[in-house]
């Protein structure tokens, strides 16, 4: 919920803070008194395109602040820990993310900022953040609607959208599992259709892989076996050196192999050592363990050195197939990888790319029957989906008509047809014979048609309505769908445009139905609207310096009220008539606020209307 908005050097808004009510706020003033400056502020708040023109003269930017009222269990994952990944991504969650730190109140303050060049810049709790994330804030704690805003009905996919809230649960819940099964199917089917038009392309692929694990296999690498080879062919070239490395050591350690050495060798000099310790001294005799240490030692060095040389004998032969292994192995990590260790990953990664690329006919005949099973499972769930819609559209069609028999449009009716569009593509399926195209949202076409009269044929509505009809049939649906809604406040802009007298009276109650569920704001040129506002702000039309307007907001007290309707009513609050009709309206809404049974609609009864609000809440 926004509970403030501040603007500045914006238009003719020089410096304004607007104080929005929980319930319904009326934004009221004369003609060109700067009304439009917070729509367009609320726009940039929200991400919109900032534009240098809307910089009021002589301002070097424009700001717009406004003050988020978080949920409490958002403001409590946002401030404490993480929330629900699960859900839908609230202002919370989206403040989370960027690091935006909450106000000492718990809300958040969010701002945009566009200077007098055209540079944008935004904020989210005091940190500077990317223009999407104020987009996100908005997207899911705001939704304005105006004449422009109203022109997104139009488009098929929010119509329906538009359909699928109305319908809840069980819309939800068979496009879940529409979509779950169109998943698995589109890839089914764009495997098969792989295999079929690369049939040649993936068959030879498919030689070559089977060529390569041949090969590999063949010769049957080891894992670190080039390693192995490495060290074993230095070893086989350097016999020689290597045999005259350990007879020396093996002479030094304990005399040479033939026994005919006249120098002493090391275990034959310990054990002198050894001997001559032997004596009465303590300090001597201590040493001699050591000593008998050290010539077991050199006897295990000594037996290893001889178990080498017994070994070491050249052999070219083996030689010669060491080197002949390492050549065939080097013809392998030239084509597959650099090393043995390439080579086998290489071999296992052609062994699972082979599996994928068989184009055998049992291969797309098991394809082709999988595509076919998938495609009957996700054409039950289309019609499941279509049904669920159908019955739906029927009941939200009465519902949007009987809204607009208060809404100066007494006798519009509104249609909502459900239908299907033939394909031929990839993307179709067969249901309850003909192929249909089936799309990420099922494979209804869903459209609102308007007849805005008796006897008019229903045309969709971007023929059947003006502008403010529009404008009035998206008020209709935002009643209608007031439950089903998660976006808390809800701005409407102009709706009022083209109506009076007891019309304007409907949309009044309207909106403060509205405002049972959701903050509602509204700018508004009709008193009867404005007076079932829970507050009302005026914009005043201030002095002008230099050719600029300076405007400013007002929040208007009970008596500021009675004068402020009474120029709407009449063009000046300086007649007691006026001031009397003024207070008339104000109580009559306030009477109607506090429990009168649903407006009577127009012309199709009060059978349509139906029972009577809920109970106010409190505030």
């Amino acid at each position: 919920m926004l509970s403030e908005l501040r603007i500045q050097g914006l238009g003719v808004i020089e410096d304004a803070t607007l104080e929005l009510h929980p319930g319904l706020t009326a934004v009221t003033g004369e003609t060109g008194a700067g009304k439009t400056m917070v729509i367009t502020g609320l726009h940039l708040l929200g991400g919109g395109r900032a534009d240098s023109s809307r910089v009021r003269r002589g301002a070097s930017r424009a700001v717009v602040e406004g003050r988020y009222v978080l949920p409490v269990d958002g403001a409590s994952a946002t401030a404490d820990g993480p929330g629900d990944d699960d859900g839908p991504r609230d202002a919370a969650d989206v403040a989370r993310d960027a690091g935006a730190a909450l106000d000492d109140d718990g809300s958040l303050i969010a701002a945009r900022t566009v200077s007098a060049d055209g540079r944008s810049r935004a904020h989210l709790g005091g940190r500077s953040v990317p223009l999407a994330v104020l987009t996100d804030v908005a997207d899911a704690s705001l939704a304005v609607h105006g004449q422009h805003e109203a022109l997104r009905l139009l488009r098929p996919a929010e119509q329906r959208a538009v359909l699928d809230r109305f319908a809840g649960a069980p819309a939800a819940d068979a496009l879940a599992r529409y979509r779950d099964v169109r998943s698995r199917w589109r890839t089914a089917v764009a495997e098969l259709a792989e295999r079929r038009e690369r049939t040649r392309e993936m068959a030879r692929e498919a030689d070559l892989l089977r060529h390569g694990l041949t090969e590999i296999e063949a010769l049957d690498p080891q894992p670190g076996e080039d390693e192995e080879l490495v060290a074993e062919a230095r070893r086989l070239a350097d016999v020689d050196d290597l045999r005259s490395a350990a007879l020396t050591a093996l002479a030094a350690v304990a005399g040479p192999p033939d026994g005919t050495g006249d120098e002493p060798d090391a275990t034959a000099l310990v054990g002198e050592a050894r001997r001559a310790l032997a004596t009465d001294d303590p300090r001597l005799t201590a040493l001699e363990p050591r000593l008998a240490e050290a010539a077991a030692l050199l006897t295990d060095v000594a037996a290893e050195l001889s178990g080498y040389l017994d070994g070491l004998e050249a052999d070219p032969e083996r030689l010669a197939r060491v080197l002949e292994r390492q050549a065939a192995l080097k013809g392998l990590t030239r084509k597959y990888a650099a090393d043995v260790a390439g080579v086998l990953a290489w071999a296992d990664t052609a062994r699972e790319r082979l599996e994928s690329l068989d184009v055998s006919d049992e291969a797309i005949a098991a394809l082709a029957a999988e595509a076919d099973r998938l495609g009957a499972e996700l054409a039950g769930h289309a019609a499941e989906l279509s049904a669920v819609r159908s019955e739906a559209a029927t009941r939200l069609a009465e519902a949007v008509s009987t809204e607009l028999d208060g809404l100066a449009m007494a006798a519009a009716t509104v249609t909502v047809e459900v239908s299907r569009k033939d394909s031929t593509g990839a993307d179709a399926i067969e249901l309850d014979g003909r192929r249909v195209a089936a799309g990420p949202d099922g494979v209804d076409e869903v459209e609102l048609l308007l007849a805005p009269h008796a006897g008019a044929p229903p045309l969709p509505i971007a023929k059947g309505a003006s502008g403010g009809e529009l404008s009035r049939v998206m008020l209709a649906v935002e009643v209608v769908l007031a439950g089903a809604d998660t976006v808390p406040t809800l701005v409407f802009d102009e709706v009022d445009a083209g109506v009076g007298g007891r019309a304007a009276v409907e949309i009044g109650r309207r909106l403060a139905r509205l405002a049972e569920t959701h903050q509602v704001v509204v700018v508004t040129h009709l008193a009867q609207v404005a007076a079932y506002a829970d507050r009302q702000l005026v914009v005043d039309k201030g002095s002008v310096t230099e050719g600029v307007t300076r405007s400013s907001v007002r929040t208007l007290d009970d008596s500021q009220r009675v004068v402020e309707l009474a120029r709407m009513l009449a063009g000046t609050e300086e007649t007691e008539t006026g001031r009397a009709h003024a207070e008339e309206l104000l109580a009559a809404a306030a009477d109607d606020k506090r429990g009168v049974p649903e407006p009577t609609p127009i012309s199709r009864g009060a059978a349509k209307g139906g029972g009577r609000r809920p109970k106010r809440r409190a505030g």
